[in-house]
């Protein structure tokens, strides 16, 4: 019997990857020359403002610069400062959302399609939205915080670093805490109400149901949308580049790998920034799926 369902899983994983030969091929095609190259430029010093020098190679001297750079090291630290923080704020607003939307109650559909609304926006649009709400002139933020007495007057939030960061995650966690919370929502639809009502019976309450079967059933899912959250996260572009340029503070690696490439022309040193980025997004997958892959397999 367990040849059989050994030899039954042999073939399910064959199938498997057959099924995904023609994507990962590719996928390999496409991703496969940018990051070799990428890969490669960045062992050489080539800055096409002075394309007199040539493209020496240079080995681990563009890597041992970063070391060096203290610019890309305040611009890693606020890239974790600010994924840990948006992150944190989307799990928690977005389970909570997942939570309500999978109650059956009157008018559900409206308010799925509600919460869903701002994920769909595209994130230079709501960063541009965001940064119109902001203004210290005539901006609804100033505006609302006024009227409820919590400020005395209009305030310039994007002129500082404080104020950068806190705008920067508000904008962050409206926009992508609904993408959280659909694959969370995801996870909870699989959830036999059965479980909850034999919790009940045997005296569970609302805490002990939550932590004894929600998050257990559901924890696959929340790994799933973890990972993709933090990836996007470190990886933020668009919304530094409207809301604030990098200003105060602000500016992550990917605009200071960005800057170092197509600003300053200098494509060597900005090759290794984009591999470092790749290797910390990397890293980060890899500690993603091990805890997703010790999860099914205890399962």
């Amino acid at each position: 019997m367990k040849t059989k369902k050994m030899k039954s899983q042999v073939k399910e994983a064959r199938t498997a990857w057959a099924m995904l030969a023609p994507a990962l091929v590719v996928l390999g095609v496409i991703q496969a020359y940018p990051i070799l190259r990428t890969f490669w430029l960045s062992f050489h010093e080539m800055n096409l403002k002075r394309p007199q020098t040539g493209f020496p190679w240079i080995g681990l001297e563009n890597y041992a610069k970063i070391l060096s750079d203290s610019r890309a090291g305040e611009d890693i630290m606020f890239t974790l400062k600010f994924t840990i923080a948006t992150v944190a704020l989307e799990l928690i607003i977005g389970f909570a959302a997942a939570l309500i939307m999978n109650r059956a109650f009157k008018g559900r559909g409206l308010v799925r399609a509600a919460i869903l609304v701002p994920w769909a926006i595209p994130t230079s649009v709501s960063a541009m939205m965001w940064k119109f709400i902001y203004n210290d002139q005539y901006g609804m933020f100033n505006d609302i915080l006024y009227r409820l007495g919590i400020i005395d007057g209009y305030k310039a939030w994007l002129s500082t670093r404080s104020g950068s960061f806190m705008a920067m995650v508000i904008t962050d966690v409206w926009k992508t805490a609904p993408y959280m919370a659909l694959l969370l929502l995801a996870g909870l639809q699989v959830i036999d109400e059965g479980l909850y009502e034999a919790a009940k019976i045997d005296g569970a309450n609302v805490f002990q149901r939550f932590f004894k079967i929600t998050l257990p059933i559901v924890k696959p899912s929340l790994l799933v949308a973890l990972l993709f959250r933090t990836l996007d996260a470190f990886r933020v572009f668009d919304l530094v580049s409207v809301l604030t340029g990098g200003a105060n503070g602000t500016e992550s690696i990917a605009m200071y790998a960005y800057k170092q490439l197509m600003t300053f022309l200098n494509f060597g040193y900005g090759s290794a920034l984009a591999i470092l980025i790749f290797i910390i997004v990397f890293g980060i997958s890899l500690i993603y799926m091990c805890f997703l892959k010790k999860d099914l397999t205890a399962e």
